[in-house]
């Protein structure tokens, strides 16, 4: 796998070796072994899936401690654009975020550490999202910035006003807003 820095520590693009023939294609989705030696040593404890339509935003969502959580997400299915946001105070890159388009093609995985908020957004008719936790989800712990903040200067590449949100995404606060858990100090990994 070939591990790719963005412009924000700790969050990363990974694109795995893909091994093609004329049967179709072989990769490894996940070792545990090179994410340790290449990103960082992560105990991941919860898969999820989901599956949306074209259109459909998801997120800005976070864990608030002690129940924080690192991410790694891919899109098995269609394609979408997933974002990270930087919400450490007095982080250098607060409010900043980082995007890349997942698809079932590029077979990318993005990595989001602790201390960001994570979103994204459908492109394809329909996308198969799925992502792995290094902490269990605690309903009691939801937290989450508008994904609609233009503040955050995020093209998400479908039109907003179009956009399908879940009814808890239409109350998060904009950035301006928020009183955010974690400061510049927060462990990224656990």
């Amino acid at each position: 796998m070939e591990v790719i820095k963005t412009e924000i520590e700790g969050v990363v693009i990974i694109e795995p070796r893909i091994f093609k023939d004329a049967r179709g294609y072989f990769f490894e989705s996940f070792s545990q072994r090179e994410f340790d030696e290449k990103v960082r040593h992560i105990d991941f404890c919860q898969d999820n899936e989901s599956m949306s339509s074209y259109g459909v935003m998801r997120g800005l969502h976070f864990q608030r401690p002690p129940f924080t959580q690192s991410k790694l997400v891919r899109c098995v299915k269609g394609a979408v654009l997933d974002v990270a946001v930087d919400i450490r105070k007095g982080s250098p890159t607060y409010g900043k975020h980082v995007a890349v388009e997942l698809t079932e093609d590029n077979h990318r995985q993005f990595f989001v550490p602790r201390g960001f908020a994570h979103g994204f957004a459908v492109l394809s008719e329909t996308a198969v999202f799925q992502y792995k936790c290094d902490n269990f989800y605690h309903p009691e712990a939801d937290g989450g910035i508008s994904i609609l903040d233009d503040s955050l200067g995020i093209d998400w590449r479908i039109p907003t006003d179009h956009a399908i949100l879940s009814e808890k995404d239409t109350k998060h606060d904009l950035l301006k807003d928020f009183d955010s858990p974690f400061d510049i100090n927060v462990n990224l990994y656990k």
